[in-house]
């Protein structure tokens, strides 16, 4: 008798979460407490309105909830996660003219982190707060510069060094940042503190969990955390405008009155596949957590995408790429792959096929920050109208008018496919994902589906006379491919001998200046 599969165990407060479809989309005008100054920023953006699951959230924090738990958020990609966490701290920071570093929002990418910081940036001004970014896209000493300022001292004025510390402080007041360049800036930037955090966002949840970063989130917590027994680092010089609020005491943290401790670190914790293993989510240290979903099911796709397959022959599956490609006439599409190196040989491979009607371009992590900025935002402008990508584009980035999603490599997992799929079909628009199989992936992809209460995946026809129309230029194209791969293989071949000679070379000068 077969062994019955284990159940995770389920925490008991997402036994019982808030159901975010039963809210319907509410029109700006009628936001409760929304600062006219962000609804107009909001109208600038061109929203209306705001979708389900950001007034759910902004219900149980500038609402009635009033940030008095920590919130969990499993939502669809597309349905608006970023302004849901963004609009409500934007908001309740403003009250308070306070410069220093007070929410902080963890991403797993830099790309993710850009877009996020666009969306804080376009709303935070208007309130007269100042948005940061530690990506490491740029060198550290210039995001240093962006981060860190020197106050201006008054004049006459004689500073209690038991109760200051004049020097470095905050430029910014929000700062979006990836895990390895926050710990880059916690463990050697002269001034950067989290001693006065408020909010900390955590988005991807599940994969910022997964992967260890560097041991990021235990220091963020014990950096911001206030026991009787513990003191965090150095206190931090704030100006003296603050009035009561510059009462800072020796252990770092900031009080709004003596005897009255800072507020507790607000947690926001948000996916479109949150895990609900229990001892990953237990190292957010979570306070009275509320979780807020969108239905029953724990895996969801948009509402307006449809789902497609392509069963294919498995030697000539990019010309049924091609096929498809050429019968959407142009559309914008991402082609997604299983590796950055099947991805490279993709597209050049693809761009092998002579006076095909749209424009191709690879994104991978194989190439350099400067080099994806530069396709994504022709991809964005519709200057190229097919990207071929790895996974580095599944998660949470947004491209406007994306109409198809292509999985060329059948994901393994749910989860891929969720992320993949929901680079279309965002915000209520519609979209549609097609998948390329061989006849033995089938029956894996059908149940893979099913995880999702996915049973609607009709085939997708492609003529076979325009597949075989093209016989002769692939063959053709696989002969450049071959080429192209065999010189790039010799170019790192002497780049890897030239780089190893270096080496030795700096060794040997080394050890001649050492002795």
């Amino acid at each position: 008798m077969a062994e019955k599969q284990k159940k995770v165990p389920v925490l008991p407060w997402m036994r019982s979460p808030v159901d975010v479809s039963l809210l319907e989309q509410c029109p700006l005008g009628l936001v409760p407490c929304l600062d006219p100054r962000l609804m107009v920023a909001l109208q600038n953006m061109g929203f209306s309105s705001l979708f389900p699951v950001q007034m759910a959230v902004w219900q149980e924090t500038i609402g009635p909830g009033a940030f008095e738990r920590d919130l969990c958020v499993n939502s669809p990609t597309g349905s608006g996660k970023t302004l849901a966490y963004a609009l409500p701290i934007v908001q309740a920071l403003s009250a308070r003219a306070v410069k220093c570093l007070r929410a902080l929002v963890v991403l797993p990418t830099r790309d993710l982190a850009l877009q996020v910081k666009e969306v804080f940036s376009a709303i935070a001004p208007a309130v007269g707060l100042s948005v940061g970014l530690a990506v490491g896209q740029s060198s550290i000493a210039d995001e240093i510069s962006e981060l860190i300022k020197r106050p201006r001292l008054e004049a006459g004025i004689c500073y209690d060094p038991e109760d200051f510390s004049p020097g470095l402080q905050s430029s910014v007041d929000i700062l979006v940042a990836t895990p390895g360049r926050l710990i880059d800036h916690i463990n050697s930037t002269k001034g950067f503190t989290l001693e006065h955090l408020c909010y900390l966002v955590v988005d991807e949840t599940d994969r910022l969990l997964r992967e260890a970063y560097q041991s990021w989130l235990p220091t963020v917590l014990q950096l911001t955390r206030y026991d009787e027994g513990f003191f965090p680092r150095a206190h931090t010089f704030l100006p003296s405008s603050l009035g009561s609020l510059k009462t800072i005491r020796r252990s770092g943290v900031e009080r709004g009155f003596k005897g009255k401790p800072y507020p507790r670190l607000v947690k926001m914790v948000l996916s479109a596949t949150l895990t609900q293993d229990p001892s990953k989510l237990s190292q957010l240290d979570l306070h009275h957590p509320l979780f807020l979903t969108t239905g029953k099911r724990r895996y969801q796709l948009p509402e307006k995408l449809e789902s497609f397959k392509l069963i294919c022959e498995t030697k000539l599956k990019p010309l049924y790429l091609v096929a498809l490609l050429q019968k959407l006439e142009g559309e914008k599409c991402i082609v997604f792959t299983s590796s950055v190196e099947s991805t490279h040989r993709l597209c050049t491979l693809l761009n092998f096929f002579d006076d095909l009607p749209f424009k191709i371009k690879e994104y991978s992590g194989l190439q350099r920050q400067s080099v994806r900025s530069k396709t994504l935002k022709g991809f964005r402008e519709g200057e190229i109208q097919v990207l071929v990508s790895s996974d580095a584009m599944t998660r949470g980035m947004d491209v406007e008018g994306v109409k198809n999603v292509i999985n060329y490599d059948m994901p393994v997992y749910i989860k891929t496919y969720i992320h993949r799929a929901g680079r279309t079909a965002r915000a209520g628009q519609a979209g549609r994902c097609f998948t390329l199989l061989r006849k033995d992936e089938d029956k894996h992809f059908k149940k893979l589906l099913q995880k999702a209460d996915n049973n609607s995946c009709p085939v997708y026809a492609v003529p076979p006379s325009s597949v075989e129309s093209m016989h002769s230029i692939y063959t053709s194209a696989l002969e450049k491919l071959k080429e192209t791969v065999e010189m790039e293989a010799s170019q790192n071949r002497k780049v890897g001998f030239k780089s190893s000679r270096e080496g030795k070379s700096s060794e040997h000068t080394l050890q001649r200046n050492s002795s």
